[in-house]
């Protein structure tokens, strides 16, 4: 594969690259690349975390790249999830975390042998050269920074939080040094931590990134953030991104999120009554997933009807579904049901593997955790 192809892989389906120019520089070096994704252990997992992220890391992996899939426990203890029991948060994330990933990698054709999952906790375990470099990182982000890149947690900038939560940034972004990592992956809610990495890479002393001997800046990859089906608040934000942002997909409202082992029944339900009006494309949640769960996958889709609704519809491109919809020659509840067949058939795999056994018990314990919070 060409360092041509490499890019476009790593590159496709993608928000914003930090940067492409350092992208295709790293590329060019033909160096043993290492790429990172961090997951809090919040609660069950759904397509944003799931599929999108997943889909994602596939293409590092085609492209020839190590992936690496970093079960942050610690930094979920910190943000108070699953009651803030740090215990708990390690049994879920080496158990029902890691088993949902790995199956979901696999039914969209990746070979979960290739995942690599580290631990937070068991990486951090007398490791002084990580706690060190956190301290470094913090010698070069003043208080002000840090309490404005809380909102990676999910919280506010002008939130009270307890103070280890300040200590979250930091960590982030010496987990990335502390394993020498070239290429990170995040959605752009992350993308305060992903910036202040690049910010302080050139100052770093003790674990530096390196390549051929000189220090380089950790290229940044931004998924998608994909939508919550719910209707979306008043648009009144001049800032369509933290909009979007506040409108992502979340484990805490289910209704609005379809996760990995729903039954056939329950993505039915949740996708019939989605936000999706007639003739509007913009923050429609279904025309997001077709776009970024579908298209990304599929070179055209073929949505069948009946003959008085004007028959079976072949759509071959973003383009097309948008423009069809937008002149309402395609109506949300064909699109609807198109979209629910489709992630009930690519989900068979994790439904299956979570209705028996011990796939079943954790994802029982998680969900009676999530009942305790």
């Amino acid at each position: 594969m060409t360092n041509k192809e490499k890019f476009q892989l790593v590159s496709r389906f993608t928000e914003e690259i930090l940067t492409p120019d350092d992208l295709e520089d790293l590329l060019s070096k033909n160096v043993d690349l290492k790429h990172y994704i961090g997951f809090e252990i919040s609660g069950k997992i759904h397509l944003g975390t799931g599929l999108a992220c997943m889909q994602k890391v596939k293409d590092f992996t085609d492209a020839g790249v190590s992936v690496n899939i970093f079960l942050a426990d610690y930094h979920t203890w910190l943000n108070d999830k699953l009651g803030g029991d740090l215990e708990m948060i390690k049994k879920t994330a080496v158990g029902y975390f890691r088993e949902g990933l790995s199956i979901v990698y696999k039914c969209i054709g990746g070979n979960p042998k290739d995942l690599n999952f580290i631990l937070a906790s068991d990486f951090y375990h007398n490791n002084d050269k990580y706690w060190e470099t956190v301290l470094e990182v913090s010698k070069h982000i003043t208080l002000s920074r840090m309490k404005r890149s809380i909102t990676i947690l999910g919280r506010k900038e002008d939130e009270e939080v307890d103070f280890a939560k300040l200590i979250y940034p930091a960590m982030q972004v010496a987990d990335i040094f502390s394993q020498q990592i070239h290429l990170t992956q995040s959605g752009l809610d992350q993308r305060k931590a992903q910036v202040i990495a690049r910010q302080v890479a050139n100052k770093l002393k003790i674990s530096p990134l390196m390549v051929d001997n000189q220090i380089i800046k950790p290229v940044a990859v931004h998924h998608h953030l994909i939508l919550g089906l719910d209707k979306p608040p008043a648009l009144t934000s001049e800032n369509k991104q933290e909009l979007w942002e506040s409108m992502k997909m979340s484990k805490s409202n289910s209704d609005s999120a379809v996760f990995i082992h729903d039954s056939e029944e329950d993505i039915k339900r949740k996708i019939k009554k989605a936000f999706c009006p007639e003739r509007e494309v913009e923050f429609n949640p279904i025309i997001d997933w077709t776009e970024h769960l579908i298209f990304n996958r599929e070179e055209k889709i073929i949505l069948k009807r009946e003959k008085e609704h004007g028959g079976n519809l072949e759509i071959n491109s973003v383009i097309e579904l948008k423009d069809l919809f937008e002149k309402g020659e395609l109506h949300p509840e064909d699109l609807k049901n198109f979209v629910a067949e489709y992630l009930i058939k690519l989900l068979e795999p994790a439904r299956e593997h979570f209705s028996k056994g011990n796939p079943k018990e954790m994802l029982q314990n998680l969900e009676k955790l999530m009942g305790k919070e």
